[in-house]
């Protein structure tokens, strides 16, 4: 089947897809987006986060049959050109990233949090990132990169 969707403000179109073949399969191997993470493949980790209609979803759990003309923003998405958004320069400027894997799904779901509450408390932060999982940082650089965005947006 062939997929239509729009993907970062741009119309995308996808040919020979599987119904039943995952959203993050159609972004990473079709669509040549890598951005969001492969990890468990079951919704558990959050590395595959992506907006679908401006809700955070887990990609590997939507099935590209689903996204039949939606609107898909992915993490590459949340820069403007070569300008990273506020939420992406706070990780990288915090030490927020390591090994990289979780982080795209964590970007997302803090640009979703802050979106929502612009100068949110430690507990909120808390629970906006609680569906997603880093095995290296052990979150203090992550929350502090969240309370860094805030600050500046």
């Amino acid at each position: 089947m062939r997929v239509n969707v729009t993907v970062n403000g741009e119309q995308r179109q996808a040919d020979d897809v599987w119904e039943g073949e995952s959203l993050l399969f159609v972004l990473r191997e079709r669509l040549g987006l890598p951005g969001s993470k492969n990890a468990c493949e079951q919704g558990e980790c959050g590395s595959c986060t992506v907006y679908l209609d401006s809700v955070p979803v887990c990609a590997c759990l939507v099935a590209a049959g689903q996204v039949q003309d939606r609107d898909v923003r992915t993490v590459e998405g949340l820069a403007d050109g070569d300008t990273l958004d506020p939420v992406q320069e706070a990780f990288v400027e915090a030490g927020a990233v390591q090994c990289g894997f979780c982080t795209p799904g964590l970007v997302v779901a803090a640009h979703d949090l802050l979106d929502r509450v612009p100068k949110p408390s430690d507990p909120e932060i808390r629970e906006a990132l609680a569906g997603n999982l880093c095995r290296c940082t052990g979150y203090e650089k992550i929350l502090d990169a969240v309370r860094l965005a805030a600050s500046r947006r």
